[in-house]
């Protein structure tokens, strides 16, 4: 199931299946993709937050943190697209537009198997920070 979603920062394209959104953005069906939650304990199942960094990981608002497993994972709160993430899990998040080009909120739709909200906007995209053992990087 391909979900289309108001996420914290822009339009996003929602789905357990990273293939699945791979295929639909006409990208390399191996590419890494972020993934959002909710909820903490389920970050702590996808990646260890090195102990330096885990006030600093719980206090980021709109940041993607890259973990040393390689997995990009953003912790959403606050808005309504959390709440949404609470009552079904993670999810692999991309924005919802062909890869390459700008958000076309016709063709998103039409492509989308469930479109969770009806007003869609795009505001200034998450941060990115990397980790390694003792030091955050920043990447944007």
């Amino acid at each position: 199931m391909i979900y289309l979603a108001q996420t914290d920062t822009t339009a996003g394209f929602l789905s357990k299946d990273l293939k699945k959104i791979n295929a639909l953005k006409n990208r390399d069906e191996n590419q890494p993709c972020l993934i959002t939650t909710a909820k903490f304990s389920e970050l702590k199942t996808l990646a260890r937050i090195p102990n330096a960094f885990k006030n600093y990981v719980r206090r980021a608002k709109k940041t993607t943190f890259i973990y040393a497993n390689r997995k990009a994972i953003r912790v959403v709160r606050d808005c309504k697209h959390a709440e949404f993430l609470r009552e079904n899990g993670y999810f692999y998040s991309s924005s919802a537009n062909k890869h390459g080009c700008k958000f076309d909120e016709k063709w998103a739709r039409s492509v989308a198997d469930i479109i969770v909200d009806e007003n869609f906007f795009e505001s200034s995209p998450s941060s990115i920070k990397k980790f390694s053992k003792k030091r955050m990087f920043k990447i944007r």
